[in-house]
């Protein structure tokens, strides 16, 4: 049975992606393979961060508890970067038997197909929520591109912008791969305004792309845990 070091679980909205407004339970994983710039979860990524030692039994109690008391149906897998943790097919399997929608958010910077190679022979597919970071990250050079075939329509694609650079690098990425998956554009928090990014989406034309709003950082304070 997986062992998985969680930062901390919570239930409540889903801030962002294809589910934003939704009931979920988050399970959040420490450590991460990138040091984005604008990182809103830094404290979950050092070495030294505070975890509990959890096996795959132990974090399907706590998804039951939550249907249970909060008619929770969906469950964000989130870090950090969690497709780190070596044994998450085995936690998806175990999450999607109990009639869960599983949504897993990963940075772009691991490769897909060894875990979804996993996920095949546990007979399940979580979708998958991918950020492809942008230049304002300055984590661009560690995407693999690879990735970009991997993803279905029922995936989300994020692109968190902060710069005019990032958006016109976002559109650039977007003609070249022409992912299958819904695509998101969404502002880094207080760096650049909605409103530039509409008229950016306007002037080029993206008629399929969905700007996002990060809500849980409108209803609460953005530096909050557990939100």
């Amino acid at each position: 049975m997986g062992t998985f070091r969680l930062a901390e679980h919570f239930v409540s909205i889903n801030g962002e992606g294809r589910l934003a407004g939704e009931l979920a339970l988050f399970l959040r994983f420490t450590g991460c393979n990138l040091r984005c710039d604008w990182c809103d979860t830094m404290w979950a990524n050092e070495k030294d961060a505070p975890y509990t030692l959890m096996n795959t039994s132990s974090l399907a109690e706590i998804a039951k508890q939550a249907y249970e008391e909060y008619d929770v149906h969906n469950v964000t897998l989130t870090g950090g970067e969690p497709l780190l943790q070596e044994e998450l097919p085995e936690l998806c399997r175990s999450l999607a038997s109990l009639g869960l929608n599983v949504e897993i958010e990963t940075n772009g910077a691991v490769p897909l197909a060894p875990f979804l190679k996993k996920c095949e022979k546990y007979g399940t597919r979580p979708a998958l929520t991918m950020d492809y970071k942008l230049p304002s990250s300055k984590m661009e050079k560690h995407m693999c591109t690879e990735n970009f075939r991997y993803l279905k329509f029922f995936d989300t694609l994020k692109f968190v912008c902060g710069s005019r650079a990032d958006l016109d690098r976002a559109a650039e990425i977007i003609e070249e791969y022409k992912p299958e998956s819904t695509i998101f554009l969404s502002p880094v928090f207080g760096r650049i305004e909605p409103a530039e990014m509409v008229e950016f989406m306007k002037e080029r034309k993206l008629g399929k792309v969905r700007l996002q709003i990060q809500l849980h950082k409108v209803i609460w304070d953005p530096e909050m845990k557990g939100v």
